[in-house]
């Protein structure tokens, strides 16, 4: 291994979210001391994951199959369609373990300033699937940004009369304190009050 090589990893590996050029020197030079149980299993993994990663073609999931286990699953055929603008998103989901549907992942969200339209995400897709599956309840878990409400608003103006639309509520987090919230947050909690 050359210093170049060594280089050229940490070039790679400060492209990751998260990880700057301090980050990614401190990560290369941990893999190089653990080689044997770190570096070496990664590579044989990252090569593998390189090879049979791909999209599931009816969700967007990501998986190692046409189809993803959760699409393929007949228990997850709740007729409960969950929305999410990302992958990550799904995964998050997933990681709370309250959702027993499926999914269909966007690949982002509109914005006119970016130049994304409809036709760049999966939106046709999406109103394609309600059309021809038995879905009962479209469930949008979008981000509460601007281009995430927007992104809302038009799959509901897409979907509408179709299919019973529902989105995640949202307002004060658990634990959260109102002095440390902001404005936004605090209206979307009192707008989405419950009665006790």
């Amino acid at each position: 291994m050359s210093d170049n090589d060594i280089d050229a990893l940490i070039d790679l590996m400060a492209r990751l979210p998260g990880l700057g050029p301090r980050s990614a020197r401190r990560a290369v030079l941990h893999l190089i001391r653990k080689r044997a149980l770190l570096l070496t299993p990664l590579a044989d993994v990252m090569q593998q994951v390189a090879i049979t990663a791909r999209e599931c073609l009816n969700c967007g999931n990501v998986g190692t199959t046409e189809i993803c286990d959760i699409c393929a699953s007949e228990k997850r055929a709740t007729g409960e369609l969950c929305v999410v603008e990302d992958v990550s998103d799904l995964w998050a989901m997933e990681r709370a373990g309250v959702f027993a549907g499926r999914y269909h992942v966007l690949g982002g969200t509109l914005s006119a300033l970016d130049g994304v339209g409809p036709e760049d995400l999966s939106i046709p897709r999406l109103v394609d699937r309600v059309a021809s599956e038995a879905i009962s309840e479209v469930i949008l878990a979008l981000n509460a940004t601007v281009d995430g409400q927007t992104t809302a608003h038009y799959i509901a103006d897409q979907l509408e009369g179709q299919v019973k639309l529902s989105s995640l509520a949202q307002g004060v987090p658990v634990g959260g304190e109102l002095d440390y919230l902001d404005e936004g947050t605090i209206s979307a909690a009192l707008n989405a009050r419950k009665q006790l």
